[in-house]
């Protein structure tokens, strides 16, 4: 879970342009997700194989 911790640091500060995560990974991501309080800058896109792409957006309101 820490894996996915620091990814979504690196993603919010710039170091990384976005996260892959697959649908076997989904729920360890989530949990990770929803502890954080900046989690709605964090905007997901579905992949038709039920991956998604994730992406750091601070001007999400």
């Amino acid at each position: 879970m820490e894996a996915y911790e620091t990814q979504l640091d690196k993603l919010k500060s710039g170091e990384i342009e976005k996260i892959e995560v697959s649908l076997e990974q989904f729920m360890l991501f989530r949990e990770v997700w929803l502890t954080r309080e900046d989690r709605k800058y964090f905007v997901g896109e579905a992949h038709h194989n039920g991956s998604v792409t994730y992406r750091y957006d601070s001007t999400v309101l």
